[in-house]
C-alpha cells in the first residue's frame, strides 16, 4: 500500500502516527509522512516561513524515523500552499491507496477545524481517507447495505493484515421505503399488505449486505459477529450509537461519492460520523 501521512505538531497528529506505526500493513507499504507550511497567510513573511520550513522538515523527519523503526519504509515531505490542496495533490501525484490525518477533538470549536481541512480530504480524495483518533483495541464495526461501494470496503478490509484478536461487527440497517415508515409510524391509508411486503423486502436486502460481507471477511480468516438495526433513525445515527455502545475502535464505511455532485452527497453519512463518532474512522473509496 501507498499511504499519505498528513501530520502537524498536534498531538491528533501524533495519535495518527503512533495508529500508523502500530498497525500491521501488506509487504512492501510505503509511508510518505506530509507535513504542510501554509504560505497564504497574511503573516508569511520569507523569514518567517524559512524557519518554519525548518521546523516542519524536523517533524516528519522525526516521524518517518519512528516508522523506520517500526519496520515501515517511510520519508518525510514538506509541503508550502493551502494545506487541503497540498494534501490531495500528493496523494494524487504519490497514487495513494490511504491517506491518514488525525481528529483534533470532538468540541464545537475542534469540529470547525476538522471540517476546514479533514472533510475537506474526506469528500474529495483520489482514494479511502483514515480519521484518527486515540484508540488502543481493535475492534472494527464495518457499516455496509447492498452497494458496490460497500462491497468494496469488505474486500479491502480482507485484503489487509490486521492484528490477532482483531474483531469485526458487521452492521446494516433495515431501510424501509417510505410506504414502510408510514407503516411503522401508524400513518393510515396504506394496504397492510404491502407493507409488509416492504419490511421483508427490506431485511432480504439488510441480510444479503451482512451476508455477503461477512463471507468476504472470513474467507480472509477474520471473526466476525452482525448486528442489523430498523431504521427509526437516520444510518448516520444508528452506526455512531452502535460504535458508541459496543464500543468500536474503527468505524469502516465504503463512500458512495466517485465525483461532482455525488461528492457532496457523501457528507450526510460519511462525513456526519467521522465529525461525531468518539473512534477512528475509515471511509473506503477505490482510487480515481
Amino acid at each position: 500500500m501507498k499511504i499519505l501521512l498528513a501530520v502537524d505538531a498536534s498531538p491528533a497528529s501524533k495519535a495518527a502516527l503512533d495508529a500508523v506505526a502500530k498497525r500491521p500493513w501488506p509487504a512492501g507499504s510505503r509511508v510518505e509522512v506530509l507535513t504542510v507550511v501554509n504560505t497564504l497567510e497574511p503573516w508569511a513573511l520569507a523569514v518567517i516561513v524559512e524557519e518554519m520550513k525548518a521546523r516542519a522538515q524536523q517533524l516528519v523527519d522525526g516521524a518517518a524515523m519512528h516508522l523506520h523503526l517500526q519496520g515501515l519504509a517511510a520519508e518525510g515531505v514538506v509541503g508550502e500552499g493551502d494545506p487541503k490542496h497540498v494534501i490531495l495533490e500528493h496523494a494524487a501525484a504519490l497514487g495513494a491507496d490511504l491517506i491518514v490525518v488525525g481528529a483534533h477533538g470532538m468540541s464545537a470549536l475542534e469540529q470547525f477545524f476538522l471540517g476546514s481541512v479533514s472533510k475537506a480530504v474526506l469528500r474529495f480524495a483520489p482514494c479511502s481517507v483514515a480519521i484518527v483518533r486515540k484508540t488502543e483495541g481493535s475492534k472494527v464495526l464495518l457499516a455496509v447495505d447492498v452497494s458496490e461501494a460497500s462491497q468494496y470496503a469488505a474486500e479491502s478490509l480482507a485484503a489487509r493484515p490486521w492484528p490477532t484478536g482483531t474483531e469485526i461487527r458487521v452492521l446494516s440497517a433495515v431501510e424501509l421505503g417510505m410506504s414502510a415508515l408510514q407503516g411503522a409510524f401508524e400513518i393510515p391509508a396504506l394496504d397492510s399488505k404491502h407493507l409488509e411486503s416492504q419490511r421483508a423486502a427490506a431485511m432480504k436486502r439488510t441480510e444479503d449486505a451482512i451476508d455477503s460481507a461477512r463471507k468476504i471477511l472470513e474467507a480472509a480468516g477474520l471473526a466476525t459477529s452482525e448486528s442489523i438495526s430498523v431504521l427509526a433513525q437516520a444510518p448516520k445515527e444508528i452506526i455512531l450509537q452502535e460504535a458508541a455502545a459496543w464500543p468500536a475502535d474503527w468505524i469502516v464505511l465504503g463512500s458512495h461519492g466517485s465525483s461532482g455532485l455525488s461528492r457532496f452527497l457523501i457528507g450526510s453519512t460519511s462525513e456526519t460520523v467521522a465529525t461525531h463518532a468518539a473512534c477512528s474512522v475509515e471511509v473506503v473509496r477505490k482510487k480515481l
